[in-house]
């Protein structure tokens, strides 16, 4: 089994100073850490939310109330509550509501469609869900296939004063006719009830449910599922402490009550669930919290509450940098920039720098991981082409692909397998998966990754992603990259798809540059230039845009099966 020791563990010399290798985690269920922060900063404002200020001690107040209402639905610890919410107050009460009943929360993007919700609603078997109004005639039309018995409907503008419901467009007017739609239409179904109603004033004290964090599961995450049907990562209570610890022992400039968290990351990721909410509730941080992605309300936002800390992709922070409104003086609060999810490329390093921002970090996790297993150490010494360093607690090597259990050394590519207290505790419902994926503790992650001599890690590939081609492996992003230095190419996808004679093909999607028209020869010729001829891609589809995941991450599965099941 594989091993990794302090002397083939070189990462822990790079650490900022301060930064322990040892963390001791607490054995406290996740909703300890709001309790505490209610106790030691009780008017410290918790959410941000459009001008509507929640403090440490409101919200507490506003979970508990949640979870004595789950008690009056017959909610048992253990039970499934589906979370279909964006970033709203709602959302984190019911996160911690759930927690605080010893239910398991279970987050989905409200944007779902009925397949994708049905298919996730059915596996974790969820009795109870939080829907937001928009998205609720998609779980109303997959009902009768589930065992859903209660649903509580809200509407953002249930926590926006009035004056702000102009902000997201919900005129007062319209704000009272969809209340009133929701007061006498969705009721009509059975089980259904406002979101009000779980925030009547509970009769006497609502406590903890006393659980075992290490065994306890808090969350079911599901998956991006970039192959095959997303699957349910099981995240126990501990999980979520344990990486919450992990990141504040990384930062050593927090201090708590004092941080702001710029929430635009969705908190149904598990990205966004880690880095904007659990981990700054942990420090007693500020949330701003903002349901979906606007350049313009993102800056009004950065500008009126100036935030520290802005977990975010790469997409995010070029859209924001592209703003015309944008300034560079807007960033002077930020302290940290969080960045993870999908790889960070040099441009955005460079312009990033050359407005000023500090605190650069690029990141590297997985759902698999609660999410975080690296990062780039903060205080200058970031090398942001790599992921960076193990966390604290956190054991990784890599292995030969074709006989994992030899480690390699460091320069040669292969899996990258990690173990530490955030590793998750397998899939739901499927054991399979889980045997496939951890053993004794220790993830396969299914991405290809390099070790340098100094311990930083850099990931080449998702294993999944990687084509075959006559038998030699193809990295995509290789290919992208090639691809994007031609004029013409202003974004661009490799796939592979199957091949009878070559077991797999290149397909390149390509969306060109305006200025520039698009000509398959000219690019095949630049590839080969650059690139071996098995590399070079046997066709390029124009495109007008390339099918991205909540996060601005290409969805590479969904280019393999437009080709695979297109009509021949």
């Amino acid at each position: 089994m594989w091993h990794s020791s302090q002397r083939s563990s070189p990462w822990r010399q790079w650490y900022q100073p301060g930064v322990p290798g040892e963390l001791d985690i607490p054995d406290i269920p996740v909703t300890q850490l709001l309790d505490d922060a209610a106790e030691r900063y009780p008017r410290r404002p918790a959410l941000l939310f459009f001008g509507r200020r929640t403090t440490y001690r409101e919200l507490r107040a506003a979970v508990d109330r949640f979870a004595d209402g789950l008690h009056r639905l017959g909610v048992q610890p253990g039970d499934r509550v589906a979370l279909i919410l964006p970033n709203c107050p709602q959302q984190v009460i019911a996160f911690y509501g759930v927690l605080r009943r010893g239910a398991i929360a279970v987050q989905h993007n409200p944007l779902y469609t009925e397949e994708e919700m049905l298919h996730q609603l059915a596996d974790s078997g969820a009795r109870a869900a939080v829907v937001l109004d928009r998205s609720y005639a998609t779980v109303r039309a997959v009902r009768a296939e589930l065992p859903l018995e209660h649903i509580v409907v809200t509407s953002l503008a249930d926590f926006l004063p009035a004056a702000k419901r102009i902000a997201l467009r919900l005129p007062l007017a319209r704000a009272r006719r969809r209340r009133a739609a929701i007061t006498a239409d969705v009721p009509d179904d059975p089980g259904v009830i406002p979101f009000s109603e779980m925030q009547r004033q509970p009769q006497g004290p609502v406590r903890q449910l006393e659980i075992e964090p290490s065994r306890q599961l808090a969350a079911i995450q599901y998956t991006g599922g970039t192959e095959g049907r997303p699957k349910g990562a099981m995240l126990t209570h501990r999980n979520l402490v344990a990486n919450a610890c992990q990141q504040h022992a990384w930062d050593r400039e927090s201090r708590p009550g004092e941080d702001v968290t710029l929430a635009v990351l969705p908190l149904f990721h598990s990205f966004g669930l880690m880095s904007c909410l659990v981990a700054p509730v942990m420090t007693a941080g500020a949330v701003v919290l903002l349901p979906r992605f606007d350049a313009d309300r993102m800056l009004g936002a950065i500008r009126k509450y100036r935030p520290t800390i802005f977990p975010g992709v790469p997409t995010l922070y070029e859209q924001l940098l592209d703003s015309p409104r944008f300034l560079p003086s807007d960033l002077n609060s930020l302290r940290v920039f969080i960045s993870g999810a999908m790889g960070l490329g040099q441009s955005t390093i460079d312009r990033l720098e050359r407005v000023g921002a500090k605190g650069l970090i690029n990141c590297y996790g997985l759902t698999e991981a609660s999410p975080a297993v690296s990062a780039n150490p903060l205080g200058g010494k970031a090398r942001n082409l790599s992921v960076g360093l193990p966390l604290p607690l956190t054991e990784a090597v890599i292995v030969d692909q074709d006989e994992p259990t030899r480690v390699l050394p460091p320069g040669e590519p292969g899996e990258l397998v990690v173990r530490g207290p955030q590793v998750f505790a397998g899939y739901w419902n499927a054991p399979l998966a889980t045997a496939q994926s951890l053993s004794k503790g220790w993830l396969r992650t299914g991405d290809i990754a390099v070790m340098d001599e100094d311990g930083f890690f850099t990931i080449l590939e998702r294993q999944r992603d990687m084509i075959k081609v006559s038998g030699f492996s193809v990295f995509p992003t290789e290919v992208e990259r090639i691809l994007r230095r031609h004029p013409a190419v202003h974004d661009c996808a490799v796939v592979g798809v199957p091949d009878a004679r070559r077991g797999e093909r290149i397909i390149a999607h390509v969306v060109e540059h305006p200025a520039y028209l698009f000509s398959a020869d000219e690019l095949r010729r630049h590839c080969e230039r650059y690139l071996s001829h098995y590399k070079v891609p046997a066709e390029f589809r124009p495109r007008t845009e390339l099918p991205r995941n909540v996060l601005g991450k290409v969805v590479r599965r969904r280019l393999r099966d437009e080709i695979v099941n297109s009509p021949a």
